[in-house]
C-alpha cells in the first residue's frame, strides 16, 4: 500500500512547526491506557499496536488496564495525565463519547480533553438472533417485534456498553419496543443467546464469530455499508431492510489534550507505518476487524469522527432515557 499523500501531509505539517527538542521522543517507556479488562477487543487491538510502537520507536509501550465505570473511569485517567507522549489513551469510541452522558460524576470533555492520534480498527456490529427464533431474516424480525412489543430481548455486556448502545440505536431507527438484559460483560450474555434464554444481540464480529460459525447463533445483517470480507454471506443493514442503521466498534488511539505537535506527529507517523504493514494488518483482520482506510486514516478524520459520534450517542441516550446501573 502506497504512503497516503494527505496523511504524508498532515504529518510533516505538524512536525514543521515542533520543537527540535521533542524530537527526541520516547527517552522513557510510555504507557497505554486501555479503559477495560484484558483480554477484550480493545484490549487485544491496544496490545498489537503497542507492540508495533514499541519496536519502530524503541522504547516499551505498555499497556495499563483501568477497567471501570463503563470505560470513564480510565477516560478520566488518561484526561488527567501530563500531555507529555508518556501516557496515551485507547478506546472504543462510542462508549468513550458516551461515558459523560451516562456517568455525570466522570468529568472530561471526550473531544476537548483529547487530542486523537489515529484509528486502531473498525469492528462492525451484527445483528444475530438464537437460532430457534421464528423470523428468517431483519425485515421479518421487525415486523415480528412489532407484532409482539416488548416481547423481545436483548443481552449487553452492561448498561452504557457499546453492544447495549447499538440495541438501543436498532430499537429506535427499526421503531421497535425490545427489553434490555444487561450482563457483566459479553461472554455470559452470548451464552445466554446461544441457550435461548436471549432472543437477540448487537454485538461485534470477533466475539459472536466462533458461535456463528458453529450454529449456535444467527447473523441476521453487518451494521455497515459494505459486507465484511470475513463473512460475505451477511447482508448489511441496507441491504436487509434497515438503511441508515451503522454502529462500528471503532477502537482509537488519543493523547491528552495539549500534547507538544511534535510528539503526536511522532505518533501519527508511526501509526501510519503501522497500517501499511503486513503482519500488523493480517492481526487486525483476525479480529474481524478492518484497518481504516482511505479518509479514515489521520487525525482530523478520527477527531471529526469522535465529535459526530458524541453528537449521535448522546442524542440516543436522551431520546432512550439510559441510565447506567
Amino acid at each position: 500500500m502506497k504512503f497516503r499523500s494527505h496523511l504524508a501531509l498532515a504529518v510533516g505539517t505538524l512536525l514543521a512547526i515542533a520543537p527540535a527538542a521533542a524530537q527526541d521522543y520516547p527517552s522513557k517507556p510510555v504507557t497505554i491506557i486501555v479503559p477495560f479488562a484484558a483480554g477484550g477487543p480493545t484490549d487485544v487491538a491496544a496490545r498489537i499496536y503497542g507492540e508495533f510502537f514499541s519496536r519502530t520507536l524503541g522504547q516499551q509501550f505498555v499497556i495499563e488496564n483501568v477497567a471501570g465505570a463503563g470505560g470513564t473511569t480510565g477516560s478520566v485517567r488518561a484526561a488527567r495525565a501530563a500531555p507529555d507522549g508518556y501516557t496515551i489513551f485507547v478506546h472504543n469510541v462510542a462508549p468513550h463519547v458516551a461515558g459523560p452522558a451516562l456517568y455525570p460524576s466522570a468529568q472530561y470533555d471526550p473531544v476537548k480533553n483529547f487530542d486523537p492520534i489515529g484509528t486502531l480498527a473498525f469492528a462492525a456490529h451484527y445483528i444475530v438472533v438464537k437460532k430457534d427464533l421464528p423470523p428468517k431474516d431483519l425485515k421479518e424480525f421487525i415486523a415480528y417485534a412489532k407484532a409482539n412489543p416488548g416481547k423481545l430481548n436483548y443481552g449487553s455486556a452492561g448498561a452504557g456498553s457499546a453492544t447495549h448502545l447499538a440495541c438501543v440505536l436498532f430499537g429506535q431507527q427499526a421503531g421497535i419496543d425490545i427489553v434490555h438484559v444487561p450482563y457483566r460483560g459479553t461472554g455470559p450474555a452470548l451464552n445466554d443467546l446461544v441457550a435461548g434464554t436471549l432472543d437477540f444481540m448487537c454485538d461485534q464480529g470477533l466475539n459472536m464469530m466462533g458461535q456463528y460459525k458453529g450454529g449456535g447463533v444467527r447473523a441476521l445483517a453487518v451494521a455497515q455499508s459494505t459486507r465484511f470480507p470475513g463473512l460475505p454471506e451477511v447482508p448489511t443493514t441496507a441491504e436487509a431492510g434497515l438503511p441508515g442503521y451503522e454502529v462500528s466498534a471503532a477502537t482509537a488511539m488519543y493523547a491528552p489534550a495539549g500534547t507538544p505537535p511534535a510528539v503526536r506527529a511522532k505518533l501519527v507517523q508511526t501509526m501510519a507505518a503501522a497500517y501499511k504493514d503486513p503482519a500488523l494488518r493480517q492481526r487486525v483482520e483476525a479480529l474481524a476487524s478492518e484497518l481504516p482506510g482511505p479518509g479514515q486514516d489521520t487525525p482530523e478524520a478520527l477527531g471529526a469522527f469522535t465529535a459526530k459520534e458524541a453528537a449521535r450517542w448522546n442524542e440516543a441516550i436522551k431520546k432512550g432515557n439510559i441510565k447506567a446501573q
